[in-house]
C-alpha cells in the first residue's frame, strides 16, 4: 500500500504547491464558476435542486450548505449533487484527456458544499487551506482516473473516479486520521457510479458524466468513514496494478501536465473537428452557402457521437455533426447557440445533412493523451479543400490565454450575473490564494447566492 497518498492529503501545505499548480486552480475555480453560472438556467439543475430540497434535507449534524447560485440549504451531500448536476448540464468545464473526463465538475461543488458547511459549524478557511484543498481534489481524482481506465475493461464516467478525488478532500476537512482516510477512498471507490460513458454517448440524457452522483458519493462516504464505516481498501490506489500511477504523486502533478479548458459548449471529443472547419472556412473565405459536403476524419469514440438530428440540448451536447454545422452557419459556438432556437435552425439543420463522419483507425490509435480530427470540404463551386490534422484549442500544449479564459467566463456570468458581480468574483477568484476567510466567506456568498 503506498504510504504516499495519505501523507499527501493530510499533510499537504500551500507552500507545497507549485507556482503552476497554483495558476491552474486559480483558472479553475473561475471558468467553473461561469460554467456553472449558465449551468443554473437549465432543466437539468432545477430538476436537481428540487430533487435535493426534496431527499436531502440539513440536519444539525452535519451542518448546512448553501446549494450553487441558488442560497437554498441542504445537506453537503445535497448541494453537492445539486452543484455538480448544475455545473455538468453545460458541457463547457475542465478536463483532463488522459483520464478521460472532468474533476472540477464534481470537486468544485463538493469543495463549496463542504466549506459552507464547516463555516457554519465555527471551522473557516482562508484562500490558502481552499486552494490546497481542491489541488488535493483534483490530483486524487486524476490519478484515480487514470488507473482505473489502465485497470477496468469498461468505459467509466467522471462520477466514478472523481468520487474518490472528493472523498479524500472532504475527510481531511473533516479531520480525518489516515485509517479513516482509507476507509472514506474505500468507500467512495465502491459506492461511487460505475456508470458508463459511451451508454450517454449513443444515448444522450440527463445523466451526462455521472458527477451527479459521484460528488455526493464522496462526501457521503467521507462522512461514513468519520463515524466508523469501513471500506478500505481503494484498489485503484492501493492494487499492485495501480502502483505505476501513484509513485510519482507529490513531485509530479498529474493536475499540471493534464488540465484542459474548452473554447466550446459541447463535447470535447467534437473540438479538433470545430477548430479544423473554422480554420478552412477563415482561410479561404467561405460561408455555409459554399458548402456542398463536409467530411469530418476522427477517432472511434468521436464517430459515436454523432447527432446530425438532435432533439435536446443533451443530445446537441454529444454530438459531433451538428456543432460542426453550427460552426460552418454562424462561425462560433457560445452560450447563444445552446437555445433551443438552435436546434430548428434550417441552415444548421441543411448543413448537418450535408455532414458525413469517417472512423479513421490512425486516429483511433494516437487518440489517448490528445483527440485527433480533420476535415475535408467540398464547395459549390468544384473544390475540394483539406485541412490540417487538429488537435483541440486549450490543451496544455496550446493553452487557451488568460484573457481568453477570462472572456468565455464573462460571455457566460454576465448575462445570468450582472457586470458587477461577475467582476468581484473575478477578481476574488483570481487571488484566491491571498483571500482571508472573510473574502473566502465574501466569494463563497456571490457564487451560491441566487442570480
Amino acid at each position: 500500500m503506498p504510504r504516499g497518498y495519505i501523507d499527501l492529503v493530510l499533510d499537504l501545505d500551500w507552500a507545497d504547491l507549485p507556482e503552476a499548480l497554483r495558476r491552474v486552480m486559480r483558472r479553475s475555480f473561475l471558468d467553473t464558476a461561469g460554467v456553472a453560472a449558465v449551468g443554473r438556467t437549465t432543466a437539468n439543475a432545477d430538476l436537481a435542486r428540487r430533487a435535493a430540497d426534496m431527499l436531502w434535507h440539513a440536519g444539525p449534524n452535519a451542518g448546512s450548505s448553501r446549494m450553487i447560485f441558488d442560497g437554498g440549504r441542504v445537506s453537503p451531500a445535497g448541494a453537492a449533487f445539486m452543484g455538480a448536476t448544475t455545473i455538468d448540464a453545460i458541457d463547457a468545464h475542465d478536463g483532463t484527456t488522459p483520464a478521460r473526463g472532468h474533476a472540477g465538475s464534481a470537486v468544485f461543488p463538493s469543495l463549496l458544499a463542504m466549506i459552507d458547511a464547516q463555516a457554519g459549524r465555527g471551522k473557516r478557511l482562508d484562500g490558502k487551506a481552499v486552494m490546497t484543498l481542491m489541488a488535493i481534489g483534483y490530483e486524487i481524482s486524476y490519478r484515480t482516473g487514470l488507473a482505473q481506465h489502465a485497470t477496468c475493461a469498461d468505459y467509466h464516467t467522471s462520477g466514478a473516479w472523481t468520487a474518490v478525488g472528493v472523498a479524500a478532500m472532504a475527510a481531511r476537512m473533516l479531520g480525518a486520521d489516515g485509517g479513516t482516510l482509507r476507509h472514506a477512498v474505500g468507500i467512495a471507490e465502491y459506492h461511487g457510479p460505475r456508470s458508463q460513458m459511451m451508454r450517454c454517448i449513443d444515448h444522450p440524457t440527463m445523466l451526462r458524466d455521472g458527477v451527479t452522483w459521484g460528488a455526493p458519493s464522496g462526501i457521503t462516504a467521507a462522512y461514513l468513514a468519520s463515524l466508523g464505516f469501513t471500506g478500505a481498501p481503494a484498489l485503484t490506489i492501493e492494487a499492485d496494478e495501480a502502483a505505476p500511477f501513484w509513485a510519482d504523486l507529490g513531485d509530479a502533478w498529474r493536475t499540471v501536465d493534464h488540465t484542459f479548458y474548452k473554447a466550446y459548449p459541447v463535447c470535447r471529443w467534437a473540438h479538433p473537428a470545430l477548430d479544423a472547419l473554422h480554420g478552412l472556412m477563415t482561410a479561404h473565405g467561405l460561408t455555409s452557402a459554399d458548402i456542398a459536403k463536409i467530411t469530418i476524419r476522427t477517432f472511434h469514440y468521436a464517430t459515436r457521437l454523432a447527432g446530425a438530428n438532435p432533439r435536446s440540448l443533451d443530445e446537441l451536447t454529444y454530438s459531433i455533426i451538428f456543432p460542426v454545422a453550427t460552426m460552418a452557419v454562424r462561425g462560433h459556438i457560445g452560450v447563444a447557440e445552446l437555445a433551443p432556437e438552435v436546434l430548428t435552425d434550417p441552415e444548421i439543420r441543411r448543413i448537418a445533412a450535408l455532414t458525413e463522419l469517417e472512423d479513421n483507425d490512425h486516429y483511433t490509435k494516437i487518440s489517448i493523451a490528445k483527440r485527433w480530427a480533420d476535415v475535408v470540404v467540398a464547395t459549390t463551386d468544384g473544390r475540394v479543400l483539406q485541412s490540417e490534422p487538429k488537435t483541440p484549442r486549450g490543451d496544455p500544449d496550446d493553452p487557451l490565454s488568460d484573457q481568453e479564459i477570462s472572456d468565455k467566463y464573462h460571455a457566460f456570468a454576465n448575462p445570468i450575473l450582472g457586470r458587477a458581480r461577475a467582476d468581484e468574483i473575478e477578481a476574488l477568484a483570481g487571488g484566491l490564494d491571498r483571500l482571508s476567510a472573510e473574502e473566502v466567506d465574501r466569494l463563497l456568498g456571490l457564487v451560491l447566492a441566487p442570480p
